[in-house]
């Protein structure tokens, strides 16, 4: 490994990222071809269905990929999807040198992509910005070796650590422009998850406002199916996608849903008696979800916490304070009494959005996807 093709493969990682939200299912993956130390061409895989990373960069490179090096963020494809094997568009080019950061653990690449062009005489060399590059696709590796979507925590509090007073109160913790950012979140989501108590109490919408590159399903967490018809999420799910996850069987409850337009999925309950929040996520893993983000309240994501199922937490702090003792926390469930136990997160990103601090953390261990 040389210090330039490090450098080449985190611009590669760099453009892979521009796809974030529009080519899910598919991971991000970019591409650089460089010749003679000079990038010629380069690309990423911009929407889900259209032409991948390596394609892109080698139309912007033409003639001049014949002998460079492609460094690409994801193992070069060689199966027939929505599109043509991308090892066959290298092949074609003339490149004389992949660099790849990752091993596609997809069943049908799983190293026969390198193995290919090895094969056909292209030296290819895996491992370059790898760690970069597991870090930028681990929703994709998650559901490759799992079958689970990524689960997106997110919740504003006060600086005492507060979700709302002790009647419920809770609009608006935090500012404008981190209410923003969370419609911009929403934009990236394949699904936005609540529980009942939140949709009752709130009655969100639960859309990207302005729409992002993803229209993500609804889901209410709804052990009983007590999710009033004359919600905001009820009277548009004919617009939306709303899915509601229960255990409840009654057809005097289940039925104005459905009329109204809701989805409804019958799940396992828990030790608890609520819906099995595992039990969920694969059911949204079945369905290509790749990231969801669950908005609350405090007993669905203390749920997922005593679950280990929360991958990343987006914290909107904002400078108030509510002082009651009794007064709701973001987190509910069994918890932990030792602090040696607890998860230790780790600092992803740190943002200002005026007054409020935006905190995004995440597990302090990546999901491996299988190889082979």
């Amino acid at each position: 490994m040389t210090h330039d093709a490090e450098v080449w493969m985190s611009r590669a990682i760099a453009l892979a990222e521009r796809g974030r939200g529009y080519v899910e299912p598919n991971p991000l993956v970019g591409a650089i071809v460089v010749r003679d130390g000079v990038c010629v061409g380069e690309g990423w895989h911009e929407q889900f269905g259209q032409a991948h990373a390596e394609v892109n960069a080698l139309a912007h490179a033409g003639e001049a990929a014949r002998g460079a090096t492609l460094y690409v963020t994801l193992e070069p494809c060689c199966h027939q999807g929505k599109t043509p094997p991308c090892t066959d568009a290298v092949l074609r080019s003339g490149i004389a040198h992949v660099v790849a950061a990752l091993q596609d653990p997809f069943p049908k690449v799983a190293g026969q992509g390198a193995a290919i062009l090895r094969a056909a005489g292209v030296s290819v060399e895996l491992g370059v910005g790898e760690a970069e590059a597991r870090r930028q696709n681990a929703p994709y590796l998650k559901r490759l070796a799992a079958g689970l979507p990524w689960v997106h925590a997110k919740w504003a509090m006060t600086l005492d650590g507060k979700i709302a007073t002790r009647i419920g109160d809770s609009r608006w913790i935090s500012g404008e422009t981190s209410r923003q950012r969370v419609h911009t979140l929403r934009g990236c989501m394949d699904g936005i998850v609540i529980g009942v108590g939140t949709a009752v109490a709130d009655d969100p919408l639960l859309t990207a406002r302005p729409p992002g590159p993803r229209t993500p399903t609804r889901v209410v967490v709804d052990t009983h199916a007590r999710l009033p018809v004359t919600s905001q999420l009820v009277q548009t799910a004919k617009l939306v996608s709303t899915l509601i996850a229960t255990c409840a069987t009654n057809a005097i409850a289940l039925d104005p849903l459905r009329t109204a337009g809701c989805e409804i999925v019958q799940l396992r309950q828990d030790v608890s008696g609520r819906v099995d929040v595992l039990a969920l996520l694969k059911e949204l893993g079945s369905r290509g979800c790749t990231n969801v983000l669950v908005e609350g309240g405090g007993v669905l994501l203390g749920s997922l916490f005593d679950a280990g199922a929360v991958d990343e937490a987006h914290v909107f702090v904002a400078p108030l304070l509510i002082g009651q003792g009794d007064a709701k926390s973001p987190i509910a469930g069994r918890g932990l009494d030792r602090i040696a136990d607890c998860p230790r997160l780790r600092l992803d990103a740190v943002e200002r959005c005026d007054d409020d601090v935006y905190l995004r953390y995440r597990r302090g261990v990546e999901p491996i996807g299988p190889v082979g």
